[in-house]
């Protein structure tokens, strides 16, 4: 299953629960794991879906307009 690395400006664990919760509702998107350490979330895909690193991060815009936080493709 493919992969897809964000850098999220994560600084909490509140801030990771909001992005699971944000891309899990996805579809296509398997597992998201968070590393707020790293600032970095790591998003499971379904192959069949063709999901891109862009469509996560306009899923989070309005999370990252709203908390100030930054969101790109790692």
């Amino acid at each position: 299953m493919p992969e897809i690395k964000l850098e999220v400006g994560m600084t909490c664990e509140g801030c990771a629960g909001a992005v699971k919760r944000i891309l899990g509702k996805l579809q296509g998107v398997s597992d998201v794991e968070t590393r707020v350490d790293e600032k970095l979330v790591i998003v499971t895909t379904a192959a069949e879906e063709n999901i891109t690193g862009d469509q996560l991060v306009e899923q989070l815009s309005k999370w990252s307009a709203a908390s100030g936080k930054y969101v790109k493709v790692a």
